[in-house]
């Protein structure tokens, strides 16, 4: 007996969309896994009017020469005698004010095997600063109410008399505290408030026309690329693992075998590190480290390849435009690919404060045992330092996207508070008007320890972050009851 089925309408237009998007994803990544589609690298020069010989309409030389400011600052912050130190000072500022011709690269520089090609700023950008790209707001986490530039110039100044860089006695790490503030304060404010956000407008820096006059590059096309260097991830981070890029960063230092990093990062063979394409920088460098597990357990996040790759489908987005000015429905679009880079840059700032909150914490544990015990604290205080500036750095810069944060912020800079509390139990409150510490009394250690706790559930709470690295677990109430500590009404 013969049997015939007859086809099912229903079924065969499942099978057929099913199909559709099988093909549709083959084909999807099929084009992602070509150099072409997977490297942020060349696109043609779409704009009209451009008549000279460039056909690469890719810039972003001046961002790279900023991160690579931040990481020779972060450097000479530590280089402090202890005493006052003008010519530190300037030398300071010459990497963060000014606009200085001839200055060197002291970070990141050759390390064995990892051969940096550059060896002067001028080589990647001239004229370049970091003071005229820093967060112009009021910084409500600290007193005086400095802007984010007034701040990091008074940080910047006392570095330069600290020994190291640190204040052990009011509990400021200075290296630590610049460094995670300008990741926030320059690179992730610009990014957000600016490139990816008011010129995306459609009078702002149209496709129709250059960027400035002749520029191989239109408005939208350098105004995307600004704000994927400011990222600082090496062109070709699609090709690499999460692990590959962190190992980039550390230059090889956390391998069995150094030489596998310059490997990762030399991508177009020529033996050397080009920091403008090639090199790692702080932003992607954390976003690598948590999808990584480099800091603890990974819960699978993967906020470097899904910002990279959002940044290179909307380049592809511009140059497929072909120089003519973007639709609503182009801009739109556009606009949703900003918005998951916004998202993901601000929890991985988020993840970092978490982190770091984690750290803060287990540091006072040790702390309080050896105390208990009256041992010796310089190590482990040393450390709690230096942990408490990363936290209050990344607080302060998670705070500077363009979204108020408004009772989280203000919820987030009471329980950290302007510094540190001290095994004295004294505490940063004030600045005076010379530019002096002002200290009292702080709350009792195990209260500061709670804050801590309740700091990190309000991360997850409001930023919905995965990692949660160095999570501080247990039940608050029997926390507090652990730590000698009566909850603050203030602080809930």
């Amino acid at each position: 007996m013969k049997f015939t089925m007859k086809p099912n309408p229903r079924t065969s237009a499942r099978l057929l969309a099913t199909f559709g998007l099988i093909t549709a994803f083959t084909v999807y990544a099929g084009k992602a896994a070509s150099a072409s589609d997977a490297v942020y690298g060349k696109f043609p020069v779409t704009e009209k009017t451009y008549s000279g010989s460039k056909t690469n309409s890719v810039s972003y030389t001046g961002q790279i020469a900023r991160h690579v400011l931040h990481d020779s600052l972060k450097k000479l912050a530590g280089k402090g005698n202890g005493k006052a130190n003008p010519d530190l000072k300037a030398q300071m500022l010459s990497y963060f004010k000014t606009k200085d011709k001839g200055r060197a690269i002291i970070a990141p520089k050759t390390k064995g095997p990892f051969v940096v090609s550059q060896t002067g700023i001028d080589q990647i950008s001239k004229g370049k600063n970091l003071s005229g790209k820093t967060y112009k707001g009021t910084i409500a986490g600290m007193p005086n109410n400095m802007t984010g530039g007034e701040l990091l110039e008074f940080w910047i100044d006392k570095a330069s008399s600290a020994k190291k860089g640190v204040d052990a006695a009011n509990g400021y790490n200075y290296p630590q505290l610049i460094s995670k503030f300008i990741m926030g304060a320059v690179f992730y404010n610009q990014v957000v408030d600016n490139y990816l956000d008011e010129k995306l407008s459609a009078d702002k820096k149209p496709n129709d026309k250059p960027y400035k006059k002749g520029a191989p590059y239109t408005g939208k096309e350098h105004s995307w690329d600004e704000g994927f260097g400011y990222f600082g991830t090496p062109a070709h981070t699609l090709k690499l693992t999460a692990r590959q890029v962190y190992e980039i960063a550390k230059q090889g230092s956390k391998s069995k075998k150094p030489s596998d990093a310059l490997g990762f990062a030399d991508y177009n063979k020529d033996g050397k590190v080009d920091l403008y394409k090639e090199m790692v920088f702080a932003p992607a460098y954390y976003a690598a480290g948590f999808d990584a597990g480099s800091y603890g357990k990974s819960n699978m996040t993967d906020y470097l390849h899904t910002i990279t790759r959002h940044f290179l489908d909307g380049r592809k987005l511009i140059a497929n435009a072909k120089g003519k000015k973007l639709s609503d429905a182009e801009r739109s679009q556009l606009r949703k690919h900003a918005a998951v880079i916004g998202s993901n840059w601000e929890k991985t700032l988020a993840e970092a404060t978490h982190k770091y909150a984690g750290s803060v914490y287990n540091d006072m544990t040790k702390l309080k045992t050896i105390l208990e015990a009256k041992g010796d604290t310089s190590k482990v205080l040393k450390n709690y330092i230096k942990h408490w500036g990363e936290l209050k750095g990344f607080s302060l810069a998670l705070q500077t996207g363009k979204n108020n944060l408004g009772e989280t912020a203000t919820k987030m800079n009471r329980l950290i508070g302007f510094g540190p509390l001290m095994p004295n139990l004294s505490q940063v409150t004030d600045i005076d008007s010379k530019g002096n510490y002002v200290r009292d009394q702080g709350q009792s250690w195990g209260e500061y320890m709670l804050h801590m706790v309740k700091l990190q559930r309000l991360l997850v709470s409001k930023f919905s972050i995965k990692a949660q690295n160095k999570k501080i677990t247990g039940d608050i109430a029997d926390l507090a009851k652990k730590l000698g500590s009566g909850e603050s009404a203030e602080n809930d």
